[in-house]
Parts: C-alpha cells; structure tokens; sequence
C-alpha cells in the first residue's frame, strides 16, 4: 500500500471505529446484550481504532523509512483489522461460533504488520 492509500485506510477505520462503537453502543445494546456479546464487540472496535491510528502512523513513517517493509507492513495491519475485527463483529451480531475461527488469522496479520514495521525500522 502507498503512503494516501495508507492514510485513508487509517482515517477510514478510525471514523468507523467511532460510528460503529456508537452504533454497538445505542442501537445495537439489546441484541448485543442477549448474545452476551457487548465485550465481543468492544474488543472489535478497540482494535480497529487502534490499528486505525497505526496506519496513520505508518503512513508517517514511509516519509522516513524509504523501502517496501513499510507498505507491506500496511496491507497487513489492513488485512489483519478486517479479519480479527470483522470476523468479532460477526461473532458479536450473528452469536456464530464459526465466526470466531477467523479472529486468530486476522491476529496474525497483526503480529505480521508490527514484526514487518520493526523490521523495516531495523534495517534503516
């Protein structure tokens, strides 16, 4: 991913992080609440708003570090946020377990996208 693109992903799911912690929050506490899913969903939007702003951050960051480990660090913290977040929204919404076999793939990306990040700072 390049540098805008790295920077609209971050500033997109950190507007989203917000409306969907809203959402979860007011319209969606009933359900939430008969799932016995609430904290499901707040870890969710916990990550996504902080991987948001590691996305800005790395966008930063490619104005320093000029090579490719930055932009692969990018796609997968992205990769990882839709997958460990995405797959949590589901599980919080649906109460499917199946849902919650692909949380763990998305937490790899996230290790993946941060190991990526300090091995492009290393080798700078």
């Amino acid at each position: 991913m390049n540098q805008k693109l790295t920077f609209i992903t971050g500033a997109l799911f950190g507007m989203l992080s917000v409306g969907l912690g809203a959402f979860g929050a007011h319209a969606l506490k009933n359900l939430l609440t008969q799932h016995g899913r609430t904290e499901t969903y707040e870890l969710a939007v916990k990550y996504q708003f902080y991987h948001g702003i590691t996305l800005l951050v790395l966008g930063l960051l490619m104005e320093k570090f000029h090579n490719n480990l930055m932009a692969w660090s990018s796609l997968s913290m992205t990769l990882g946020i839709l997958f460990f977040s995405g797959s949590l929204y589901l599980f919080a919404l649906t109460n499917q377990k199946m849902f919650a076999m692909i949380t763990p793939i998305g937490g790899l990306f996230l290790l993946a996208g941060w190991a990526i990040m300090l091995l492009a700072i290393v080798k700078n």
